[in-house]
């Protein structure tokens, strides 16, 4: 298991320089090539999960020197948290390329180029041990989805690939002096530089000095997430990008925000996360979103919008769990965060497959595809369903956690929660019964169902679905013992306060989400 980490990570990288010498002109070699490529990237993480020990911290570690001088190293490693979206990134990436194939036409190379930097430069953030290795992978990011944008989007794609640039590199500027400032204070208590997580956890800070770093990676993760009132670039952003930019936009992408709040933000600034006043703002911010998200859903025209807004509610119900600060809470946002992949993703998709038939995301444009999209209708029966957190499907675990950790801070939390659980499932039954129920219209009456290929992209995802909703047991247990350390990190002696097993002594049980 040598490299295993740098094998999944530099596979798409690597699948991206032999696909240069491919010729333009070919593109089902092209096409051929960048699926085998995605395929392969995920089949190479496969034996991550299997080797996975949850009775240990980080795993598959790999360090070697970087910039010396500088104090930052290549420093790679995955817990719990880690590995769950590392692997949603690669079984997400070969979906997204796969649904392409028909989709687009023109400058085949860079589109499908700059999908496999954008799943390295992924992936990097999610392995990133160093802190100047991670915003080098975090800055990446926005290259190939900024051109995925703005090349191959809708008719308004140059404005929202500029507005999407403008925001999250305004959010990565003060990200950025956030740590330098950790970094710097981090020399003056020990006189060594480094950017290596683990010895920026050893700098004790002031609870001011932590009050101004928390906000300045407060501005660079609640854009990326996006929370309220820094989501406004993402409708437009979702409306505009190709079909699987989208996917990997709602999927993957918008996990980077919610990541550095618990990888970052919680374990190396416990005091401000931890502050009456950061809590209650996080709170607030992540209700309206909740609400307001799900009531923007209700309002939109658009097939495509409506989807776009319902990531913005969802991701709404991740960092009020993240802020619950407790391990129901803070599970919960995680397994909702890669349940919010797998739904949101299954209902981009099924919006691509109508636009690619019909060339319209007008609701009104569409009624009765029932009877002529059957299997269709069942597949976006489903996504719907998981999106709106019925059992038995992956949703409602995610939901009812999060609900538990909030209601043991605050019963208006679960109050509010419970108010977007509501009006979620309303927007998506009424997008049910406008799209697929009553009589066909003419110009629909000629549609075709599902492919072959179609159904073979939705197929992981629906059964990941079931998965999770029927035994999440052996994701809530991966993650025990990082939930744990971020636990114990912001709220030393939680868990014997409680009377809980704690993850993190040797021979403990496995804890209660409590």
């Amino acid at each position: 298991m040598d490299h295993i980490l740098s094998i999944v990570l530099f596979t798409p990288l690597v699948g991206l320089l032999v696909m240069l010498f491919i010729p333009s002109s070919n593109a089902r070699a092209i096409k051929l090539w960048a699926n085998a490529v995605a395929l392969v990237g995920f089949l190479v993480s496969l034996p991550l999960v299997f080797s996975f020990d949850r009775t240990k911290d980080f795993q598959f570690v790999e360090k070697a020197p970087w910039i010396a001088s500088l104090g930052a190293s290549y420093h790679i490693g995955i817990d719990g948290l880690g590995l769950l979206l590392v692997m949603l990134t690669t079984l997400i990436g070969p979906i997204a390329i796969l649904s392409s194939w028909n989709a687009i036409h023109d400058r085949l190379k860079e589109y499908y180029a700059f999908f496999l930097l954008l799943q390295t430069a992924m992936l990097g953030v999610f392995m990133a041990l160093d802190f100047l290795l991670f915003f080098v992978f975090w800055e990446t990011v926005l290259v190939p989805m900024y051109f995925i944008i703005a090349i191959w989007g809708g008719q308004r794609r140059v404005y929202a690939a500029i507005k999407f640039i403008i925001y999250t590199l305004i959010g990565s500027v003060l990200m950025l002096l956030g740590i330098l400032t950790l970094y710097y204070q981090h020399f003056l208590q020990f006189q060594t530089r480094s950017f290596d997580i683990a010895d920026l956890m050893r700098t004790t800070l002031p609870p001011g000095l932590q009050w101004w770093i928390f906000w300045a990676f407060f501005v660079g993760f609640a854009v990326k997430v996006p929370m309220f009132p820094f989501h406004t670039w993402l409708p437009d952003a979702h409306t505009e990008a190709p079909t699987a930019g989208s996917v990997v936009l709602a999927s993957v992408l918008l996990k980077m925000g919610t990541y550095g709040f618990l990888r970052f933000s919680l374990p190396l600034l416990p005091d401000a996360a931890k502050n009456p006043t950061v809590v209650n703002v996080m709170a607030i911010l992540s209700m309206i979103a909740i609400v307001y998200g799900a009531l923007a859903c209700l309002m939109q025209k658009d097939w495509k919008k409506l989807v776009a807004y319902s990531s913005v509610s969802h991701l709404g119900f991740c960092t009020l769990g993240i802020f619950a600060l407790n391990p129901a809470g803070i599970s919960g946002s995680i397994i909702q965060q890669i349940n919010h992949g797998i739904s949101t993703g299954m209902l981009f998709l099924i919006v691509g497959i109508v636009y690619e038939r019909r060339h319209t995301r007008e609701i009104s444009e569409y009624g009765g595809l029932f009877k002529v999209m059957p299997v269709f209708t069942v597949i976006f029966g489903l996504a719907a369903l998981s999106s709106m957190g019925m059992p038995p499907l992956n949703g409602f675990i995610g939901e009812i956690t999060i609900l538990s950790g909030a209601y043991l801070m605050s019963i208006t939390w679960a109050f509010w929660a419970a108010v977007g659980i509501a009006l979620g499932a309303a927007y998506l039954l009424w997008l049910f019964q406008r799209t697929m129920l009553g009589e066909v219209k003419e110009k629909n009456q000629t549609l075709k169902d599902l492919s072959w290929r179609e159904i073979a992209y939705f197929a992981p995802l629906v059964a990941w679905a079931f998965w999770i909703g029927l035994n999440p047991q052996p994701y809530f247990r991966v993650l025990d013992r990082s939930v744990a350390q971020i636990v114990e990190r912001v709220r030393p002696g939680y868990y014997a306060e409680q009377h809980l097993p704690n993850p993190l002594e040797a021979g403990a049980p496995v804890a209660s989400v409590r």
